[in-house]
């Protein structure tokens, strides 16, 4: 009877330099199997400039390699039948300048959007038919209720995004999260799709 070999593939693997991958680098194995701690150290793939950025590697070629050095075992694969390898090359960090610019840019950005919006739905005049209705007086400037709002806006929008810098309020991830998840699934789907380098690939260089 055949050994049983589990390989879990991890759907994402990060580096931050050429090297070579070995097996237990980029699956979880489980077996019985006198042949664990060659397996885990076997040689899968080396990663070279021409990989650029990607390199997918497809769980259906580990099974056949192994078969060939390992004809005795049965591989079973459990959840993910990729691995995607992403290769982070050392970068410059901004400079404080260039920091400093896009901030502005954006807290502008996003003042004049805010802005644009209460104009859009006449806040103020809503703000003083709402003094109105709760004192019987007209007010050009009802601050008691316009303080209030735009403080609330605020706070609003920290517990939306639910972070306070890198300080989390719950564990509940907030929509700009799950937003940010979806697109990177999304972005694997389409990397497996569409950038499989490992179809001709030897694994034997």
């Amino acid at each position: 009877m055949a050994d049983i070999v589990y390989l879990r593939m991890k759907k994402n693997l990060e580096l931050e330099k050429m090297q070579e991958l070995q097996l237990k680098d980029i699956a979880f194995i489980i077996t019985q199997t006198k042949h664990k701690k060659a397996l885990e150290n076997m040689r899968i793939y080396r990663i070279t400039e021409k990989d650029q950025d990607l390199v997918v590697i497809d769980s259906f070629l580990i099974i056949e390699h192994l078969h060939r050095l390992f004809p005795d075992i049965e591989i079973q694969i459990v959840g993910p039948t990729q691995t995607i390898v992403r290769i982070y090359k050392q970068r410059k960090l901004p400079s404080t300048l260039i920091i400093s610019f896009v901030w502005i840019l954006l807290f502008i950005g996003t003042a004049m959007t805010i802005m644009n919006f209460h104009y859009d739905v006449s806040m103020q005049e809503v703000h003083q038919k709402l003094h109105f209705l709760l004192t019987g007086r007209e007010n050009k400037f009802p601050l008691w209720i316009q303080i209030p709002y735009s403080i609330g806006l605020g706070v609003g929008m920290l517990l939306f995004f639910n972070h306070w810098f890198n300080k989390r309020f719950n564990e509940e991830p907030s929509p700009l999260e799950v937003e940010i998840f979806n697109y990177q699934q999304a972005l694997d789907h389409y990397i497996i799709h569409h950038e499989n380098k490992l179809n001709d690939t030897d694994y034997s260089r």
